[in-house]
């Protein structure tokens, strides 16, 4: 499944649009980020509610594809701004991490 795919779901809000090029391997959900640092698959969607700037470096770092921020979370202007320049994907939903998570693994097809 590419990325496009995801940011076209009515669930969720595009924050930073991302490549949507870019091919998905998981769906991965994480609201440690010591535990997201170490785990989350290269090309995954990872689902949190963590909505802070260390939430966009471990995005970096893990080389995670999308960030979905559930529960309503949010990203201040500043991290966004950040988001964009790094090319970190972020998309805002107002569901529950499993919930949205389930969406995502159903249209992925799997």
């Amino acid at each position: 499944m590419k990325l496009q795919t995801v940011l076209e779901l009515p669930e969720c809000k595009v924050l930073v649009k991302g490549n949507p090029d870019r091919e998905i391997s998981k769906v991965f959900c994480c609201d440690l980020l010591s535990i997201a640092m170490g785990k989350a698959p290269a090309d995954s969607v990872w689902v949190t509610v963590m909505g802070n700037k260390n939430t966009l470096a471990v995005a970096t770092l893990a080389d995670v594809a999308c960030i979905v921020l559930a529960e309503g979370i949010s990203l201040d202007d500043g991290t966004l701004a950040k988001a964009e320049e790094e090319g970190v994907c972020i998309l805002a939903t107002e569901l529950p991490v499993f919930d949205i998570a389930l969406v995502i693994y159903e249209a992925s097809g799997a």
